[in-house]
C-alpha cells in the first residue's frame, strides 16, 4: 500500500508540512473538477496531473485522473494513474486493455499474455481473448489463428471481428490466399462503415504486389478512394500504405472497432471514447484510429478534441477525405460554422463526391437556415441512384428542407414520393401527416397517416404527440388528451408537446392542469413561443394564442 511520508523532501534539504501537500493536492483536484465540469480538457488534465503528483496515495484523485487522461489523450497520465489504481486493486476493467496495449507496444509478449489471461478472468472483455492471443502469437513468431468456440455464450461478439483480424494477420504474414476471402467477408459485415477498412486492406494487398485485388476493393468513381486508386495504379507510396500490421496495431484496430460498436449498439459513448483513446495509445500513427477518436470525441461534446484528432490524419493522404468529414462535424460542433461549411462545400464539389458529402453539406446549410441550399444539396445526393434504388431518407431530407423553406407544394410532392417508396416508415408518415395538420390541409387523411405511424412506433413521443394534436385539431378532444398526456410523460422537457397538452386540457375544462402544462413548456421555450405561452398562462386560451 502506498502511504504519504511524514516528511516530504524538497530542494536544498528543506521539508514541508504534509498537510500543505494534501491541501495543495486538494486545491489542484478541486480546480480539475471545475475545469472538467466546464469542458476545459486542457486545464482539467493539467490540474489532475498536479494533484496526482502531490498526493499519489489518494485513490479518488487517481481514479479521476485516469478518466480524464483517457478523455484528453494524455498517455503518460493514463499510465501513471492506471499503475496507482492497479496497485490499489481499483483499476477499471478497461484499464486492463490499456496495460495490454502498453505491453504489445513494448513487444513484451509474456506480459501481454499474462494480462490477456487476466482480462479473460475479469470477464468484461473476455470475448476479445482469441483475437488478442493470435496477435501475440504473431509477434512471438509462432502464429496461431484466432479460434472462437461457437458454443461460448459470447461467441457472436468475437465473431464480429474474427474475419477482419484473420485477414490482417494473413496479410502481415504475406499469405494472400487466406487474406483475400477473409477480407471480403469482413467487408461484407461492415458494408455501411467499411471505407477505412477497404483502404487498409487495399494498401496491404498493393504493397505485396496484388494490384488487381487491391483495386477490386476500392469502388471506381468514388471521391474517397480516388487518391488510393491513383497511387495503386501508379505503384506510388505503397510501402507506407501497406506497412506490415504489428500486434499493437492490430490490437488498436480491434479496440477502435469495438469503440464504434459499443457507442452505436449500446449507447455507451463514454466507454466507446475510452476504448478509442486506448487504441490511439497502442497505435499513435494509425489514421483509422484517429478518425474513430475524432468522431467519438465530437459526439461526446469534446469538439476541440475532435478537431485535433482529425488533424492528425494528413489531408492529402489516402484517409484524408474520411478524416476531413470528421473534421467538418467537429468544426460545426465547436461553433466554427464558416470553417465547416467551407470544407463541406469543397468536399461536395469534388468529382465523384458521395451522397454522404452532399447530405453533410445540406445539414449544415439547414442549420444556417439556408433551406433552399439545403434542398439542392439533398437533391444532389440523389443523383447517383436509379429511381428504384433511391433511399427514402434522401427524399425525407429534401422534403424537410423544402417545407422549412416555405415551399410546401414542392415539399409535399417529395414527401409523398418518399411515402410511396417506404409506406411503413413511421418517420415519413409522421412528417407528412403533421405538416398537413399544421396547415389544416387534408386533415382526415393526415390523421390516418399519423394513426398508422403511431401504431408502427407507439413508443415514439414525437409521433404520439402528432397523433394527439391531430385528434385535437379534428375536434376529438376526449381522445386527444390521454394521447398527449402519454407523449408528455415520455418527453417531459419538450416544449411543443407540453404546449399541445396544455391547449387540449384547457378546452377539456381542466384549466389548472393546462396552466401547469404551459408552465412546463415555458421552461425551454424561446422567442415567439415563450411570449405565446406567457400570454396563455396569464389570460388563458384565446384563438390568437393557439399552438400552430
Amino acid at each position: 500500500m502506498l502511504t504519504t511520508p511524514a516528511v516530504v523532501p524538497t530542494m536544498a534539504g528543506a521539508s514541508v508540512d504534509p498537510a500543505m501537500v494534501r491541501n495543495g493536492a486538494l486545491h489542484a483536484y478541486a480546480r480539475a473538477r471545475m475545469a472538467d465540469g466546464d469542458g476545459a480538457l486542457g486545464l482539467a488534465v493539467a490540474s489532475y496531473r498536479e494533484a496526482l503528483k502531490q498526493d499519489p496515495a489518494r485513490i479518488e484523485i487517481a481514479r479521476r485522473s485516469y478518466v480524464q487522461a483517457l478523455e484528453s489523450g494524455d498517455r503518460l497520465l493514463a499510465r501513471q494513474s492506471a499503475a496507482l489504481l492497479d496497485g490499489a486493486g481499483s483499476l477499471p476493467r478497461d484499464g486492463t486493455l490499456l496495460l495490454i496495449g502498453e505491453a504489445l507496444a513494448a513487444r513484451d509478449w509474456a506480459d501481454a499474455r499474462t494480462l490477456t489471461d487476466r482480462m479473460l478472468e475479469e470477464g468484461n472483455f473476455a470475448f476479445l481473448t482469441p483475437i488478442i492471443r493470435s496477435w501475440i502469437s504473431l509477434g512471438e513468431g509462432q502464429y496461431a489463428p484466432p479460434v472462437i468456440d461457437g458454443k461460448d455464450r459470447f461467441a457472436a461478439l468475437g465473431l464480429r471481428y474474427a474475419d477482419e483480424h484473420a485477414a490482417l494477420q494473413a496479410l502481415a504474414r504475406g499469405d494472400l490466399t487466406t487474406a483475400a476471402p477473409a477480407a471480403r467477408r469482413a467487408l461484407a459485415v461492415r458494408s455501411g462503415d467499411g471505407a477505412a477498412l477497404r483502404l487498409a486492406f487495399a494498401g496491404q494487398f498493393a504493397a505485396r504486389g496484388a494490384k488487381t485485388e487491391a483495386l477490386t476493393l476500392l469502388p471506381v468513381g468514388s471521391a474517397s478512394f480516388a487518391q488510393a486508386r491513383a497511387d495503386i495504379e501508379k505503384g506510388k507510396g505503397l510501402k507506407a500504405a501497406g506497412a506490415a500490421t504489428t500486434p499493437a496495431q492490430g490490437f488498436a484496430r480491434l479496440l477502435a472497432r469495438l469503440a464504434v460498436d459499443v457507442s452505436s449498439d449500446s449507447g455507451s459513448s463514454t466507454l466507446g471514447l475510452r476504448l478509442a483513446r486506448i487504441a490511439t495509445f497502442a497505435d499513435p500513427t494509425g489514421p483509422e484510429i484517429h478518425i474513430v477518436a475524432a468522431r467519438l470525441l465530437t459526439a461526446q461534446g469534446h469538439a476541440a478534441g475532435g478537431v485535433a484528432e482529425a488533424g492528425e490524419v494528413p489531408a492529402n493522404g489516402w484517409y484524408g477525405a474520411l478524416a476531413q468529414a470528421e473534421l467538418i462535424d467537429a468544426l460545426a460542433a465547436a461553433g466554427d460554422m464558416d470553417g465547416a461549411l467551407a470544407l463541406a462545400r469543397t468536399q461536395a464539389a469534388e468529382p465523384g463526391a458521395e451522397a454522404e458529402r452532399q447530405v453533410r453539406l445540406g445539414r449544415l446549410l439547414a442549420q444556417r437556415d439556408d433551406f433552399d441550399g439545403a434542398a439542392a444539396a439533398f437533391r444532389a445526393a440523389q443523383a447517383g441512384y436509379a429511381d428504384d434504388q433511391l433511399p427514402w431518407t434522401l427524399l425525407l431530407f429534401e422534403g424537410s428542407a423544402l417545407e422549412q423553406g416555405k415551399r410546401w407544394d414542392e415539399a409535399r410532392a417529395v414527401l409523398e414520393r418518399a411515402a410511396k417508396i417506404a409506406p411503413n416508415e413511421p418517420v415519413i408518415l409522421n412528417y407528412l401527416g403533421y405538416a398537413q395538420i399544421e396547415r389544416r390541409q387534408n386533415v382526415a387523411a393526415a390523421l390516418e397517416l399519423l394513426k398508422k405511424a403511431s401504431a408502427l412506433k407507439p413508443q415514439d413521443a414525437s409521433i404520439t404527440d402528432s397523433l394527439g394534436w391531430a385528434q385535437f385539431v379534428t375536434g376529438d378532444v376526449d381522445a386527444a388528451v390521454p394521447v398527449l398526456e402519454r407523449a408528455a410523460a415520455a418527453a417531459p422537457t419538450d416544449s411543443t408537446i407540453n404546449e399541445h397538452l396544455g391547449d387540449a386540457l384547457w378546452v377539456a375544462g381542466r384549466r389548472y392542469e393546462a396552466r401547469y402544462a404551459w408552465a412546463a413548456a415555458s421552461v425551454f421555450a424561446e422567442g415567439d413561443v415563450a411570449t405565446r405561452l406567457a400570454a396563455k398562462r396569464t389570460m388563458g386560451m384565446r384563438p390568437e394564442y393557439a399552438a400552430p
